[in-house]
């Protein structure tokens, strides 16, 4: 028989991290898995490696990099699970994470997406996120990012709105009905965009937060690196256009304007976001970085618009409902920037 859960891991250059990560999934106390490990076109010598140490991993390999919505939705295509799951090659799964994973789904069939509770690796009481939240111009961050597990009150599974794609499941019924992962995204956001389309069509989604994964943050792409920032800045409008009513859609204007006010604040006063600013290497690049995103978004728009009418035939929330939900789980853009907090 088939595997009953596939996890995708996609890896570039990241050979460092693959011992560690793989060698988690290798004493997971649930066994009924396979593991595809995309490559992104590595130079670092990571499939060999693989192949050598762990040869009961699938390794796929692209001849350059295509992104994470494109490799993951490459690596879809040689899974074969009931279940897919998306992981990070910068982190260590904890050796119950895909039993609580699977107990979740399997007692919850409404439910398409499962978050888990991704941790720091540096500081494992430190929560990366449960889930994610978003802000009313389609920016998204974890909830309780930078909080201590241990001060926590509600611990139990519980409703999100959409979960991270550093360490998720999906259900592939939900995959089928809805797709995977845009490849115009490239990478980030991209897990915004799915959430929301698997919500909009009438999945549920919730944390299992006794599925614990620990996250080297950032350690692909640099945490405040002007590429990941333009992605960011572009990605985060089209997840607007194609997934947000009409009425929000209308105010993405006047909350753009509010983000900047609180992003000058922030570097003004040299907190969170404003810090990871001022010590930038080039304030510049950052800037520029910045501007060419809100451009390029704005020439992916008629793009988009297609993509929002073609996937709006599958709609089954009411425009109200979703509303409620983005209501429910906003973040605001203090606690977006505010990233010691």
């Amino acid at each position: 028989m088939p595997p009953l859960v596939s996890v995708i891991i996609l890896n570039w250059n990241g050979l460092d991290h693959l011992p560690e990560c793989l060698g988690s999934l290798a004493g997971q106390s649930f066994r009924d898995f396979e593991i595809i490990l995309v490559d992104n076109g590595s130079t670092d010598g990571s499939i060999d490696y693989v192949n050598i140490n762990f040869p009961w991993v699938k390794t796929i390999c692209l001849q350059e990099n295509k992104g994470f919505a494109a490799g993951n939705n490459f690596g879809l295509e040689h899974a074969v699970g009931t279940y897919i799951v998306t992981l990070n090659n910068d982190t260590k799964a904890d050796s119950n994470w895909l039993k609580e994973l699977i107990e979740t789904a399997e007692n919850m069939p409404d439910v398409g997406m499962i978050a888990s509770r991704i941790c720091s690796y540096h500081n494992t009481d430190v929560i990366d996120s449960i889930g994610m939240a978003i802000c009313l111009d389609g920016m998204s961050r974890g909830r309780f990012r930078n909080k201590s597990w241990s001060q926590l009150t509600s611990k139990g599974v519980a409703e999100i709105l959409i979960p991270s794609a550093c360490a998720a499941l999906y259900r592939r019924a939900m995959i089928d009905e809805i797709g995977f992962f845009d490849e115009d995204f490239f990478a980030y956001a991209e897990d915004t965009d799915l959430g929301l389309r698997g919500r909009l069509s009438g999945w549920k989604a919730v944390a299992a937060p006794e599925a614990v994964v620990y996250h080297k943050y950032s350690q692909s792409s640099g945490s405040f690196s002007p590429f990941k920032l333009y992605l960011v800045e572009r990605n985060h409008y089209w997840v607007a256009i194609k997934n947000f009513p009409v009425t929000m859609l209308l105010w993405i204007p006047w909350f753009t304007l509010v983000r900047y006010f609180e992003q000058i604040r922030v570097v003004l006063i040299n907190h969170g976001s404003g810090n990871e600013f001022s010590l930038a290497d080039s304030r510049r690049k950052v800037l520029w970085a910045l501007i060419k995103g809100i451009f390029d978004s704005a020439a992916g728009i008629p793009k988009m618009f297609k993509k929002r009418r073609n996937f709006m035939k599958k709609r089954r929330l009411p425009w109200k409902e979703f509303s409620a939900l983005i209501q429910t789980h906003r973040l605001s853009f203090r606690e977006l920037l505010d990233t010691n907090d």
